[in-house]
């Protein structure tokens, strides 16, 4: 069965990232791969920093799958360099008002509540924040329902 899942991107703080995640989000399982588990290209070798990278990372917490990993300063030669943006953002959807607080809170050390929780027209408990990483997160514990309601 193919699935779509939030794959966040991160320029040397993604083990940083990991370990906040994991603990906001009351993983239930953390793996990671180092750049350094595979063989060196001779010509091309990563610096020891390099190997130290996250190369691929899976977090899962309620059901849930976030992956993460670094960027290499040469990969981002030909991707581009990693950019902070609010283009996208991730959302907490249908969670019980008091899961959303303690993940919101959890989420919000460091970073930015734009819209701190609150019962909304739409929703019992909705509120945005920015982590401190930079990134986006929205939580609507009735966004479902709210969709549901509305005939396309």
């Amino acid at each position: 069965m193919m699935k779509a899942i939030t794959y966040l991107q991160f320029d040397g703080k993604a083990e940083e990232a990991l370990a906040f995640y994991k603990k906001a989000l009351q993983a239930t399982s953390v793996k990671k791969v180092r750049f350094g588990a595979f063989d060196q290209d001779p010509n091309a070798p990563l610096t020891e920093e390099e190997q130290n990278m996250i190369m691929e990372s899976r977090i899962e917490f309620s059901g849930n799958v976030l992956m993460l990993s670094d960027v290499l300063p040469s990969m981002q030669a030909v991707t581009g360099e990693v950019i902070k943006g609010n283009a996208l953002l991730i959302s907490i959807i249908d969670a019980d008002p008091e899961m959303n607080k303690q993940i919101f809170e959890k989420l919000s050390e460091g970073g930015t509540v734009i819209m701190p929780l609150s019962s909304t027209p739409w929703s019992a408990s909705f509120g945005m924040l920015i982590d401190k990483f930079g990134v986006m997160w929205k939580f609507n514990s009735e966004a479902s329902k709210f969709l549901d309601s509305f005939v396309s």
